[in-house]
C-alpha cells in the first residue's frame, strides 16, 4: 500500500507531502489544477522515462520519494538530465525499480482505456485471471530454446550453402599449399644455401687463404706463435698463447675440412633458386609475408575442406535438435492454451455480470481462443474480446462497436477481475470514468469501493457521485505565490468535502441545491 508522497521540484510542485490511508480514495480538482503532475511524479518514481525539463525552473534536481509497506522509493532527478533510484537508501538500476513497482502499484492512466482493443492485453487478461504465471514462464523457457536452435540450424545452412558455393575455391586454395609441401623455416634455409651454392668458388678461395695463413708451409701464424716461448719470462701469458694457437689449430683444421667440402653444384643451385620462385610466388598470391602464414592458412582451408565433408551430419544432428525442441514447446504451448480456454466461460460471465451492474442490460461477450501461425513469445493463442451491448446486435470487435462510455464500464470490470486474482496492493484510476454519468457513475464508484476492501484504490475523478463514495478525499488546487503559481494538494473534512463535491455539481457559483445534493450524496454513502 501507498503509505506516503513526496514531491520536490517538480514542475509547479515546490514541495509536497501527502499522507494515503488504506480503502478507497478519491482525487478531485478542476482541469488543470495538477493532479496529472502528482501522477506523473508518482510515475517516475516507479521508474518512468526521466525528463529533466520536468523539474521546477532554476532548480537543480527534483526528488519524489514514495513509501509502501514494503519500503521506500526514491528516485532524484538532475537538471543534467541524469537520474538516480534507489530502495531503502541503497541505489538500484532502472529495471530494478521496475520490476519492485509493477508489483506494488497499478497506474490505470486515461489512455489506458485504449488497450482493451489491444490483442496482447486481452491475453494478458485470461492469462491474469488464469494464474498462469509459471505455464508462461515454462514456455518461455522452452521458447527460448526452440529459436535458439532454429537460429543455430539456420546459422549452420547458411554457412553450408556458403562453402558449397565456395567449395571449388577453397579446394583449390587448399591444394595449392598443401602440394607444396611446406616447412617452417625452409626459405631462410634456402637463401643461405643459395648464397653458399652460387659463391661456392669465392668460399672456397676464402677458406683456403685462410687454412693457409694459419697453418701454411711459409711462414704461417700457427708456426709463429709455437716458435714463441715466454714460460720463464711470462708464464700466465704464454698460456694463453697456447690457448691461442689451440683455438686457431682448430680453426684452421675445419676451414680445411670446408674448403674440402665446398662443391659446385649447378643442378643443386638451380633446384633451389626453383623452389625459392616457388615459394615466393605462393607468399605473393596468398598475401603473406612468412611461410608459417601460409602454414597455418593451408591447415584452416584443410579445417574448411573437412567441414564441406560432415555439414550433411551437423545439419541432420541440428535438425533433430530443432525437431526435439519444438516436441516439448508444443506441449508447452498446449498446456497454456488449455489453461487459457478453461477460465474463458468464466471471465466472459463477470464481466456481463459487471456490465449489466453498470447499466449494460444486453451485454454479451465473448472470447474466442484462436491458434496462431506460429509460436510467439506468448504462446500460440490469438485472442479478440468480442462485444455487443444491444439486443440483436452481433458480436464485434469492442473497438468497432463500444462508445466511449461502454470501454471505460468494460475496462473496469476488467481491472476488477484481475485485481481478484492478482496480488496488487494499490491501483491508481486516472478518470476511468470518462463518457459515464449519474446511476452509472455511482455503479463505477461501487465498484471500485468493493475493490478497496482487499487493497488500496485511488480514483482521479470528475465526477461528484464517485467523488462521495470515497472514503478518503483528496482535493489537488493551484495557488499564486510571490514567485510562481504551485500546485498543492490536502486532505479534506467533511464540510470541506461538501463544499468541493457541492462545486462539483453546480461550478464555481455553488448553490443550496447543490449542496443539499451534495449532502445526501455524501450521507447515502
Amino acid at each position: 500500500m501507498l503509505k506516503h508522497l513526496h514531491i520536490q521540484n517538480y514542475a509547479l510542485i515546490s514541495h509536497l507531502d501527502i499522507d494515503f490511508g488504506a480503502g478507497f480514495s478519491v482525487m478531485t480538482g478542476e482541469t488543470g489544477a495538477g493532479k496529472s503532475i502528482i501522477l506523473g511524479a508518482l510515475a517516475l518514481v516507479l521508474g518512468a522515462r526521466a525528463d529533466s525539463k520536468a523539474i521546477t525552473d532554476g532548480e537543480d534536481k527534483c526528488i519524489i520519494e514514495a513509501e509502501f509497506d514494503e519500503g521506500i522509493i526514491r528516485r532524484e532527478l538532475y537538471a543534467s538530465g541524469k537520474s538516480r533510484s534507489f530502495v531503502d537508501d541503497s541505489v538500484v538500476t532502472l529495471q530494478e525499480l521496475k520490476l519492485l513497482a509493477n508489483k506494488l502499484i497499478d497506474i490505470h492512466s486515461q489512455h489506458a482505456n485504449l488497450l482493451i482493443e489491444n490483442a496482447d492485453f486481452q491475453l494478458e487478461v485470461l492469462d491474469a485471471i488464469a494464474q498462469n504465471d509459471a505455464l508462461r514462464s515454462d514456455y518461455n523457457v522452452h521458447y527460448e530454446a526452440y529459436t535458439a536452435a532454429v537460429e543455430a540450424l539456420r546459422k549452420l545452412q547458411d554457412l553450408a550453402k556458403k562453402s558449397q558455393q565456395d567449395a571449388d575455391y577453397i579446394q583449390y586454395r587448399y591444394k595449392l599449399l598443401d602440394e607444396a609441401n611446406l616447412q617452417a623455416g625452409e626459405l631462410d634455409e634456402l637463401e643461405q644455401e643459395q648464397f653458399r651454392l652460387s659463391h661456392a668458388e669465392e668460399i672456397r678461395m676464402a677458406l683456403e687463404t685462410a687454412v693457409a695463413a694459419l697453418n701454411g708451409e711459409q711462414g704461417s701464424a700457427l708456426d709463429a706463435i709455437r716458435a714463441c716461448r715466454l714460460d720463464e719470462a711470462a708464464p700466465e701469458l704464454q698460456k694463453r698463447l697456447d690457448s691461442a694457437r689451440i683455438e686457431l689449430q682448430d680453426i684452421a683444421d675445419e676451414a680445411e675440412r670446408m674448403a674440402n667440402r665446398v662443391e659446385m653444384d649447378p643442378q643443386r643451385l638451380n633446384w633451389v633458386e626453383e623452389r625459392m620462385d616457388s615459394l615466393n610466388s605462393l607468399l605473393h598470391k596468398f598475401s603473406a609475408e612468412k611461410i608459417e602464414e601460409l602454414i597455418a592458412l593451408r591447415d584452416e582451408l584443410a579445417e574448411q575442406v573437412n567441414r564441406l565433408d560432415s555439414f550433411d551430419f551437423d545439419i541432420s544432428q541440428a535438425e533433430n535438435e530443432v525437431a526435439s525442441k519444438r516436441a516439448a514447446l508444443t506441449k508447452a504451448a498446449e498446456t497454456l492454451t488449455k489453461s487459457r480456454k478453461a477460465v474463458v466461460p468464466q471471465i466472459c460471465e463477470r464481466l456481463v455480470k459487471g456490465l449489466t451492474r453498470l447499466g449494460v442490460a444486453h451485454a454479451k461477450v465473448e472470447i474466442p481462443v484462436l491458434p496462431t501461425a506460429d509460436f510467439t513469445p506468448s504462446g500460440c493463442d490469438e485472442v479478440q474480446i468480442l462485444f455487443a451491448a444491444n439486443l440483436n446486435q452481433s458480436l464485434r470487435n469492442v473497438s468497432e462497436v463500444a462508445s466511449g462510455g461502454e470501454i471505460s464500464r468494460l475496462m473496469l470490470c476488467v481491472k476488477a477481475l484481475i485485481a481478484s486474482t492478482k496480488g496488487l496492493p494499490t491501483i491508481i484510476f486516472d478518470e476511468i470514468d470518462t463518457g459515464v454519468s449519474g446511476e452509472i457513475a455511482t455503479q463505477m464508484a461501487s465498484i471500485m469501493r468493493d475493490m478497496a476492501k482487499t487493497r488500496q484504490i485511488i480514483a482521479i475523478t470528475h465526477l461528484p457521485q464517485i467523488a462521495a463514495l470515497g472514503q478518503t478525499h483528496y482535493k489537488v488546487y493551484k495557488a499564486d505565490t510571490d514567485k510562481r503559481t504551485e500546485t498543492h494538494i490536502s486532505l479534506l473534512n467533511e464540510s470541506e468535502r461538501v463544499n468541493e463535491i457541492a462545486s462539483m455539481l453546480s461550478g464555481k457559483n455553488v448553490t443550496e441545491a447543490a449542496l443539499k445534493t451534495a449532502k445526501e450524496l455524501l450521507c447515502c454513502h
